[in-house]
Protein backbone atom coordinates (compact mmCIF):
# COMPACT_ATOMS: atom_id res chain seq x y z
CA UNK A 1 0.00 0.00 0.00
CA UNK A 2 2.45 2.65 1.30
CA UNK A 3 4.42 1.37 -2.37
CA UNK A 4 1.39 1.81 -4.06
CA UNK A 5 0.42 5.81 -2.49
CA UNK A 6 4.58 6.54 -3.45
CA UNK A 7 3.83 5.64 -6.70
CA UNK A 8 0.41 7.34 -7.38
CA UNK A 9 2.44 10.65 -5.27
CA UNK A 10 5.00 10.14 -8.02
CA UNK A 11 2.35 9.85 -10.77
CA UNK A 12 0.54 12.73 -9.83
CA UNK A 13 3.86 14.99 -9.18
CA UNK A 14 4.48 14.03 -13.08
CA UNK A 15 1.41 14.61 -14.09
CA UNK A 16 1.26 18.39 -12.91
CA UNK A 17 4.71 18.96 -14.09
CA UNK A 18 3.40 18.14 -17.33
CA UNK A 19 0.74 20.17 -17.13
CA UNK A 20 2.66 23.23 -16.38
CA UNK A 21 5.09 22.66 -19.19
CA UNK A 22 2.05 22.40 -21.40
CA UNK A 23 0.82 25.45 -19.72
CA UNK A 24 4.10 26.35 -20.40
CA UNK A 25 4.39 25.88 -24.08
CA UNK A 26 0.99 27.39 -25.12
CA UNK A 27 1.49 30.45 -23.05
CA UNK A 28 4.79 30.83 -25.31
CA UNK A 29 2.78 30.25 -28.62
CA UNK A 30 0.10 32.33 -27.56
CA UNK A 31 2.54 35.59 -27.05
CA UNK A 32 4.34 34.75 -30.36
CA UNK A 33 1.53 35.44 -32.40
CA UNK A 34 0.88 39.03 -31.13
CA UNK A 35 2.20 41.48 -33.68
CA UNK A 36 4.33 42.98 -30.95
CA UNK A 37 6.32 41.19 -28.69
CA UNK A 38 9.16 41.89 -26.06
CA UNK A 39 11.45 39.81 -24.22
CA UNK A 40 14.11 40.37 -21.67
CA UNK A 41 16.57 37.48 -20.70
CA UNK A 42 17.71 36.54 -16.72
CA UNK A 43 19.79 34.75 -18.12
CA UNK A 44 23.92 35.27 -17.63
CA UNK A 45 24.03 31.80 -20.68
CA UNK A 46 25.24 33.06 -24.08
CA UNK A 47 24.65 29.58 -25.88
CA UNK A 48 20.79 29.93 -23.82
CA UNK A 49 20.67 33.46 -25.27
CA UNK A 50 21.46 32.56 -28.63
CA UNK A 51 19.26 29.81 -28.64
CA UNK A 52 16.14 31.54 -27.48
CA UNK A 53 16.85 34.11 -30.31
CA UNK A 54 16.71 31.98 -32.86
CA UNK A 55 13.65 30.02 -31.44
CA UNK A 56 12.01 34.01 -31.74
CA UNK A 57 13.21 34.26 -34.99
CA UNK A 58 11.97 30.93 -36.40
CA UNK A 59 8.50 30.52 -34.24
CA UNK A 60 7.28 34.09 -33.91
CA UNK A 61 4.37 34.74 -36.58
CA UNK A 62 5.50 36.05 -40.15
CA UNK A 63 3.82 39.56 -39.54
CA UNK A 64 5.18 40.50 -36.09
CA UNK A 65 7.99 42.21 -34.79
CA UNK A 66 10.15 41.55 -32.15
CA UNK A 67 12.72 43.14 -29.48
CA UNK A 68 14.69 40.80 -27.09
CA UNK A 69 17.56 42.12 -24.87
CA UNK A 70 20.17 39.73 -22.97
CA UNK A 71 23.60 40.14 -20.80
CA UNK A 72 25.98 37.49 -21.47
CA UNK A 73 28.46 36.69 -18.93
CA UNK A 74 32.16 36.91 -20.56
CA UNK A 75 32.40 35.16 -23.63
CA UNK A 76 33.50 35.82 -27.40
CA UNK A 77 30.61 35.65 -29.97
CA UNK A 78 32.30 34.58 -33.76
CA UNK A 79 30.03 35.33 -36.78
CA UNK A 80 28.27 32.14 -38.82
CA UNK A 81 31.40 32.14 -41.35
CA UNK A 82 34.43 33.02 -39.31
CA UNK A 83 37.79 31.21 -38.18
CA UNK A 84 37.92 31.02 -34.62
CA UNK A 85 42.04 30.63 -34.81
CA UNK A 86 41.54 33.70 -36.52
CA UNK A 87 39.77 35.33 -34.72
CA UNK A 88 40.32 34.73 -31.41
CA UNK A 89 43.17 34.12 -29.04
CA UNK A 90 42.00 31.03 -27.87
CA UNK A 91 45.11 30.22 -25.30
CA UNK A 92 43.49 32.91 -22.99
CA UNK A 93 39.75 31.35 -22.89
CA UNK A 94 40.29 28.61 -20.48
CA UNK A 95 41.89 29.00 -16.79
CA UNK A 96 45.54 28.10 -16.26
CA UNK A 97 45.91 25.47 -13.74
CA UNK A 98 48.54 26.45 -10.85
CA UNK A 99 51.08 23.74 -11.95
CA UNK A 100 51.25 25.82 -15.51
CA UNK A 101 52.93 29.34 -16.23
CA UNK A 102 50.26 32.28 -16.29
CA UNK A 103 49.40 33.30 -19.82
CA UNK A 104 50.82 36.36 -21.03
CA UNK A 105 48.81 38.32 -20.94
CA UNK A 106 46.78 37.59 -17.69
CA UNK A 107 43.24 36.46 -18.90
CA UNK A 108 39.55 36.49 -17.21
CA UNK A 109 39.15 32.50 -17.08
CA UNK A 110 36.41 30.41 -18.16
CA UNK A 111 35.26 32.85 -21.16
CA UNK A 112 32.95 31.08 -23.66
CA UNK A 113 33.64 30.45 -26.78
CA UNK A 114 30.09 30.60 -29.24
CA UNK A 115 29.72 30.59 -32.97
CA UNK A 116 26.72 32.66 -33.85
CA UNK A 117 24.07 31.47 -36.77
CA UNK A 118 24.23 35.13 -38.06
CA UNK A 119 26.44 36.50 -39.93
CA UNK A 120 29.20 39.57 -38.93
CA UNK A 121 32.48 39.98 -37.06
CA UNK A 122 33.60 38.73 -33.52
CA UNK A 123 32.44 40.12 -30.43
CA UNK A 124 33.34 40.45 -26.71
CA UNK A 125 30.22 40.26 -24.59
CA UNK A 126 30.13 40.15 -20.74
CA UNK A 127 28.08 42.26 -18.20
CA UNK A 128 28.77 45.91 -18.84
CA UNK A 129 26.57 45.19 -22.32
CA UNK A 130 23.38 44.96 -23.38
CA UNK A 131 22.55 42.84 -26.59
CA UNK A 132 19.85 43.67 -28.43
CA UNK A 133 17.74 42.38 -31.47
CA UNK A 134 15.08 43.01 -33.36
CA UNK A 135 13.03 40.03 -35.52
CA UNK A 136 10.96 41.72 -37.91
CA UNK A 137 9.54 40.66 -41.72
CA UNK A 138 11.29 41.02 -44.48
CA UNK A 139 9.83 43.81 -45.91
CA UNK A 140 9.86 46.02 -43.40
CA UNK A 141 13.83 45.31 -42.95
CA UNK A 142 16.29 47.68 -43.61
CA UNK A 143 20.44 47.77 -42.22
CA UNK A 144 19.75 51.03 -40.52
CA UNK A 145 16.23 51.21 -39.21
CA UNK A 146 16.85 49.16 -35.58
CA UNK A 147 20.09 50.86 -35.47
CA UNK A 148 18.62 54.45 -35.58
CA UNK A 149 16.12 53.57 -33.08
CA UNK A 150 18.93 51.94 -30.34
CA UNK A 151 20.40 55.75 -30.83
CA UNK A 152 17.22 57.73 -30.50
CA UNK A 153 17.39 55.32 -27.06
CA UNK A 154 20.70 56.57 -26.69
CA UNK A 155 20.12 60.21 -27.23
CA UNK A 156 16.72 60.17 -24.63
CA UNK A 157 19.59 59.18 -22.44
CA UNK A 158 21.85 62.35 -22.91
CA UNK A 159 24.18 60.10 -25.29
CA UNK A 160 24.22 62.99 -28.30
CA UNK A 161 27.61 62.55 -29.76
CA UNK A 162 25.83 58.89 -30.88
CA UNK A 163 24.77 58.32 -34.47
CA UNK A 164 24.80 55.68 -37.35
CA UNK A 165 27.66 54.85 -39.63
CA UNK A 166 28.21 54.11 -43.26
CA UNK A 167 28.79 50.53 -41.93
CA UNK A 168 25.62 50.19 -39.71
CA UNK A 169 27.55 50.41 -36.46
CA UNK A 170 26.77 52.71 -33.76
CA UNK A 171 29.60 54.99 -32.93
CA UNK A 172 30.00 58.49 -30.42
CA UNK A 173 31.69 60.91 -32.25
CA UNK A 174 34.56 62.42 -30.62
CA UNK A 175 36.28 65.82 -30.02
CA UNK A 176 35.09 69.55 -30.02
CA UNK A 177 31.60 70.66 -31.14
CA UNK A 178 31.07 72.23 -34.64
CA UNK A 179 27.78 72.68 -35.75
CA UNK A 180 24.33 72.22 -35.23
CA UNK A 181 22.46 69.51 -37.24
CA UNK A 182 18.77 68.09 -36.93
CA UNK A 183 18.69 66.50 -33.92
CA UNK A 184 16.19 63.87 -35.24
CA UNK A 185 19.09 62.95 -37.60
CA UNK A 186 20.22 59.98 -36.72
CA UNK A 187 23.80 59.63 -39.26
CA UNK A 188 24.92 63.11 -38.39
CA UNK A 189 25.41 64.52 -34.67
CA UNK A 190 27.12 67.98 -33.87
CA UNK A 191 30.86 66.43 -33.14
CA UNK A 192 31.00 64.83 -37.02
CA UNK A 193 33.84 65.45 -38.71
CA UNK A 194 33.47 66.86 -41.96
CA UNK A 195 36.11 66.09 -45.36
CA UNK A 196 38.50 68.17 -44.99
CA UNK A 197 38.95 68.27 -41.59
CA UNK A 198 41.49 66.52 -39.49
CA UNK A 199 39.53 63.52 -38.05
CA UNK A 200 39.39 62.27 -35.16
CA UNK A 201 38.14 58.95 -35.66
CA UNK A 202 35.00 57.83 -33.56
CA UNK A 203 34.32 55.00 -30.99
CA UNK A 204 32.60 52.14 -31.71
CA UNK A 205 29.74 51.19 -29.40
CA UNK A 206 27.45 48.67 -31.08
CA UNK A 207 28.13 46.38 -34.43
CA UNK A 208 25.26 45.25 -36.00
CA UNK A 209 24.65 41.43 -37.32
CA UNK A 210 22.06 40.53 -39.53
CA UNK A 211 20.54 37.01 -40.32
CA UNK A 212 17.62 37.02 -43.34
CA UNK A 213 15.22 34.10 -44.02
CA UNK A 214 12.63 33.62 -46.36
CA UNK A 215 10.32 34.98 -43.72
CA UNK A 216 11.84 36.45 -41.42
CA UNK A 217 14.77 39.68 -40.93
CA UNK A 218 16.99 39.54 -37.62
CA UNK A 219 19.31 42.45 -37.00
CA UNK A 220 21.11 42.24 -33.64
CA UNK A 221 23.74 44.28 -31.96
CA UNK A 222 26.06 44.44 -28.64
CA UNK A 223 25.99 47.95 -26.89
CA UNK A 224 29.42 48.58 -24.96
CA UNK A 225 27.90 50.66 -21.75
CA UNK A 226 30.18 50.02 -18.90
CA UNK A 227 32.07 47.11 -19.84
CA UNK A 228 35.43 46.54 -17.24
CA UNK A 229 37.27 44.75 -19.83
CA UNK A 230 38.00 46.96 -22.54
CA UNK A 231 41.62 46.95 -21.66
CA UNK A 232 41.90 43.51 -22.10
CA UNK A 233 39.34 42.53 -24.87
CA UNK A 234 41.96 43.54 -27.57
CA UNK A 235 43.90 40.82 -25.88
CA UNK A 236 41.18 38.27 -26.42
CA UNK A 237 40.83 39.48 -30.43
CA UNK A 238 43.83 39.54 -30.99
CA UNK A 239 45.09 35.66 -32.59
CA UNK A 240 49.31 35.62 -32.88
CA UNK A 241 48.37 32.94 -36.11
CA UNK A 242 46.62 35.54 -38.17
CA UNK A 243 50.30 36.42 -39.82
CA UNK A 244 50.40 33.00 -40.56
CA UNK A 245 46.72 32.45 -41.95
CA UNK A 246 45.80 32.54 -45.61
CA UNK A 247 41.94 32.29 -45.01
CA UNK A 248 38.31 32.17 -46.79
CA UNK A 249 35.19 33.56 -44.92
CA UNK A 250 34.77 36.58 -43.15
CA UNK A 251 37.37 38.69 -40.99
CA UNK A 252 36.52 40.89 -38.06
CA UNK A 253 37.26 44.89 -38.84
CA UNK A 254 38.96 46.27 -35.97
CA UNK A 255 37.69 49.68 -34.74
CA UNK A 256 38.37 51.68 -31.71
CA UNK A 257 35.78 51.25 -29.24
CA UNK A 258 34.61 52.88 -25.82
CA UNK A 259 32.15 52.96 -23.31
CA UNK A 260 29.00 54.76 -23.15
CA UNK A 261 29.13 54.92 -20.06
CA UNK A 262 25.65 54.17 -19.32
CA UNK A 263 23.97 51.85 -16.80
CA UNK A 264 22.38 48.58 -18.31
CA UNK A 265 18.92 49.43 -16.66
CA UNK A 266 18.86 53.18 -18.32
CA UNK A 267 19.42 51.82 -21.67
CA UNK A 268 17.17 48.96 -21.23
CA UNK A 269 14.01 51.31 -20.40
CA UNK A 270 15.39 53.71 -22.69
CA UNK A 271 15.31 50.83 -25.99
CA UNK A 272 11.87 49.69 -24.78
CA UNK A 273 10.11 53.20 -24.62
CA UNK A 274 11.74 53.81 -28.65
CA UNK A 275 10.68 50.22 -29.51
CA UNK A 276 7.24 51.10 -28.33
CA UNK A 277 7.12 54.38 -29.56
CA UNK A 278 7.98 52.44 -33.26
CA UNK A 279 5.82 49.61 -32.77
CA UNK A 280 2.52 50.60 -30.64
CA UNK A 281 0.42 47.47 -30.00
CA UNK A 282 -3.56 48.41 -29.47
CA UNK A 283 -3.12 46.48 -26.30
CA UNK A 284 0.14 48.02 -25.09
CA UNK A 285 3.69 45.98 -25.02
CA UNK A 286 3.67 43.44 -22.40
CA UNK A 287 7.59 42.51 -21.54
CA UNK A 288 8.49 39.17 -21.11
CA UNK A 289 10.84 37.46 -18.78
CA UNK A 290 13.11 34.82 -20.41
CA UNK A 291 14.95 32.54 -18.11
CA UNK A 292 16.32 28.79 -18.08
CA UNK A 293 12.61 27.11 -18.54
CA UNK A 294 12.92 27.81 -21.62
CA UNK A 295 15.00 24.66 -22.06
CA UNK A 296 12.04 23.34 -21.85
CA UNK A 297 10.79 23.75 -25.46
CA UNK A 298 12.36 21.12 -27.61
CA UNK A 299 13.71 23.51 -30.08
CA UNK A 300 15.59 25.63 -27.61
CA UNK A 301 16.97 22.74 -25.99
CA UNK A 302 18.33 20.90 -29.70
CA UNK A 303 19.65 24.66 -30.61
CA UNK A 304 21.37 25.14 -27.37
CA UNK A 305 23.15 21.35 -27.45
CA UNK A 306 24.11 22.18 -31.14
CA UNK A 307 25.65 25.63 -30.15
CA UNK A 308 27.40 24.15 -26.64
CA UNK A 309 29.28 21.56 -29.25
CA UNK A 310 32.40 21.50 -30.51
CA UNK A 311 31.54 20.30 -33.73
CA UNK A 312 29.64 23.31 -34.30
CA UNK A 313 31.81 26.03 -33.09
CA UNK A 314 35.08 24.40 -35.35
CA UNK A 315 33.74 22.29 -38.27
CA UNK A 316 31.82 25.12 -39.24
CA UNK A 317 35.48 27.17 -40.44
CA UNK A 318 35.97 28.04 -44.08
CA UNK A 319 38.91 26.67 -45.44
CA UNK A 320 42.57 28.13 -44.39
CA UNK A 321 45.89 27.82 -45.39
CA UNK A 322 48.26 27.76 -41.85
CA UNK A 323 52.08 27.81 -43.32
CA UNK A 324 55.69 28.46 -40.65
CA UNK A 325 57.17 29.91 -44.26
CA UNK A 326 56.76 33.52 -42.50
CA UNK A 327 58.86 32.37 -39.43
CA UNK A 328 62.64 32.25 -39.36
CA UNK A 329 62.85 30.38 -36.52
CA UNK A 330 62.91 27.02 -38.78
CA UNK A 331 64.86 24.91 -41.37
CA UNK A 332 61.83 23.35 -42.41
CA UNK A 333 58.39 24.67 -43.71
CA UNK A 334 54.77 23.20 -42.96
CA UNK A 335 51.93 24.12 -44.51
CA UNK A 336 48.68 22.50 -43.84
CA UNK A 337 45.19 22.94 -45.69
CA UNK A 338 42.62 23.23 -43.28
CA UNK A 339 38.36 22.47 -44.95
CA UNK A 340 35.86 22.25 -42.61
CA UNK A 341 37.73 21.95 -39.00
CA UNK A 342 39.88 19.32 -40.67
CA UNK A 343 43.02 18.36 -41.93
CA UNK A 344 42.65 18.06 -46.19
CA UNK A 345 46.22 18.66 -47.17
CA UNK A 346 49.70 19.53 -46.74
CA UNK A 347 53.42 19.85 -47.40
CA UNK A 348 56.70 19.47 -45.64
CA UNK A 349 59.84 21.13 -47.24
CA UNK A 350 63.26 21.57 -46.08
CA UNK A 351 64.62 25.39 -46.70
CA UNK A 352 66.61 25.77 -49.79
CA UNK A 353 65.40 22.62 -51.50
CA UNK A 354 62.63 22.47 -54.49
CA UNK A 355 61.38 18.33 -52.52
CA UNK A 356 58.14 18.82 -50.70
CA UNK A 357 57.26 15.87 -48.63
CA UNK A 358 53.31 15.58 -48.82
CA UNK A 359 51.24 14.92 -45.96
CA UNK A 360 50.91 11.47 -44.73
CA UNK A 361 47.43 10.25 -46.56
CA UNK A 362 46.19 8.67 -43.28
CA UNK A 363 46.51 12.29 -41.22
CA UNK A 364 43.74 13.46 -44.06
CA UNK A 365 40.75 14.44 -42.50
CA UNK A 366 42.38 14.88 -38.72
CA UNK A 367 40.03 17.13 -36.86
CA UNK A 368 42.37 20.46 -35.61
CA UNK A 369 40.19 20.41 -32.72
CA UNK A 370 40.51 16.69 -31.77
CA UNK A 371 44.27 17.55 -31.59
CA UNK A 372 46.10 16.48 -28.18
CA UNK A 373 49.70 16.92 -28.67
CA UNK A 374 50.99 18.54 -31.98
CA UNK A 375 54.41 17.07 -31.70
CA UNK A 376 53.30 13.94 -31.91
CA UNK A 377 50.73 14.88 -34.72
CA UNK A 378 53.06 16.07 -36.80
CA UNK A 379 55.59 13.14 -36.18
CA UNK A 380 52.68 10.86 -37.86
CA UNK A 381 51.89 13.54 -40.71
CA UNK A 382 54.89 13.74 -41.94
CA UNK A 383 57.31 10.25 -42.13
CA UNK A 384 61.40 11.20 -41.39
CA UNK A 385 61.80 14.08 -39.83
CA UNK A 386 63.61 14.32 -37.07
CA UNK A 387 61.98 14.26 -33.41
CA UNK A 388 63.95 17.31 -32.59
CA UNK A 389 62.62 19.32 -35.70
CA UNK A 390 59.01 18.05 -35.00
CA UNK A 391 59.47 19.14 -31.26
CA UNK A 392 60.13 22.94 -32.20
CA UNK A 393 57.65 22.84 -34.87
CA UNK A 394 55.09 21.20 -32.75
CA UNK A 395 55.86 23.92 -29.93
CA UNK A 396 54.83 26.59 -32.75
CA UNK A 397 52.01 25.14 -33.74
CA UNK A 398 50.67 24.54 -30.02
CA UNK A 399 51.23 28.37 -29.99
CA UNK A 400 49.18 28.98 -33.18
CA UNK A 401 46.30 26.42 -33.14
CA UNK A 402 46.60 25.75 -29.59
CA UNK A 403 45.31 22.17 -28.66
CA UNK A 404 44.44 22.41 -25.02
CA UNK A 405 42.40 25.60 -25.95
CA UNK A 406 39.66 23.89 -28.27
CA UNK A 407 38.86 21.26 -25.95
CA UNK A 408 36.62 23.58 -23.86
CA UNK A 409 34.64 22.81 -20.85
CA UNK A 410 31.45 22.64 -21.29
CA UNK A 411 29.46 24.57 -18.53
CA UNK A 412 26.53 22.31 -17.06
Amino acid sequence: MITLNRACTRARGCQHLLIARRRLSQSALDRLAQPVQSYISTSRDPYLNLSVEHYLLQKSAPESTVLFLYVNRPSIIIGRNQNPWLEVNLALLDPVPQSQPKTEPAGLENVDLVRRRSGGGTVFHDEGNVNWTVICPPKAFTRDKHAEMVVRALRSCGVERSRVNERHDIVLDQGERIADVDPDDTHLTPYTRRAGISEIKPLKVSGSAYKLTRQRALHHGTCLLSSPNLNIIPDYLHSPAKPHITARGVESVSSPVGNIVLSNEHFTNAVRSKFDGMYRSPKGTEHIEVGEDWLEHQAVKEGYAELKSREWTFLQTPQFTISTSADPAFTMDVELTVRNGAVSSGHLRRRGSAELVDLDKHSVGQRVHDIKSWPETLSHMFAGVDSAECGRLGAWFERMLPAQATRRRIAE
